[in-house]
């Protein structure tokens, strides 16, 4: 490396390091001088000189869920706030405590023994055909044609079937939710 090449990376870094000064600088609203031998700048004017929205002033600060509860219920001796009023119920969803007098058990799933042998068998074809294409695919790479044809004819069927056995009819006053 020469003289002339040292030089310039020296130049260079120096030129970098002013455009990083230079930079925060701006990001931090403050002036730096101007390095030596450049012309100085016009003065920079802090973000909130470009602020519309006013988003450079303080956030205001909302009350927790605890005191806009205890808002709700009332000061409790000694800890009144000077800023909350209690008249004001600004109540959300998460705010109120649950009864918990019986807790939730849900109803017992019916038994696949008491439903129809055909939609149980064409559950297992439907789901089994797909795992089966895999599995074959993986571990039997020279299954026969028939079986393979088998297979998707199985799923096909299976789909089929079940598709058939859906309502044929809407009812007016069900909305589509269940409890």
């Amino acid at each position: 490396m020469t003289r002339s090449d040292s030089n310039s990376s020296d130049q260079s870094a120096n030129q970098d390091d002013a455009v990083w000064l230079d930079l925060v600088a701006r990001l931090e609203g403050t002036d730096t001088p101007a390095p030596a031998g450049e012309e100085s700048a016009p003065p920079k004017r802090p973000f909130r000189d470009f602020d519309p929205l006013g988003l450079a002033g303080a956030a205001p600060s909302e009350p927790s869920a605890a005191e806009r509860g205890a808002a709700v219920r009332g000061p409790r001796p000694g800890t009144e706030h000077a800023g909350a009023d209690p008249t004001d119920p600004a109540s959300g969803p998460r705010d109120y405590e649950a009864d918990d007098d019986e807790p939730f058990v849900p109803e017992e799933p019916p038994s696949l023994a008491g439903s129809d042998p055909l939609t149980v068998l064409a559950w297992l074809g439907a789901v089994g055909g797909p795992v089966a294409l895999v599995l074959s695919a993986m571990f039997w790479r020279s299954a026969p044609l028939m079986a393979i044809l088998g297979i998707v004819a199985a799923f096909v069927v299976s789909v089929i079937y079940l598709i058939m056995q859906l309502p044929q009819e809407k009812d007016e006053h069900d909305d589509g939710a269940r409890v």
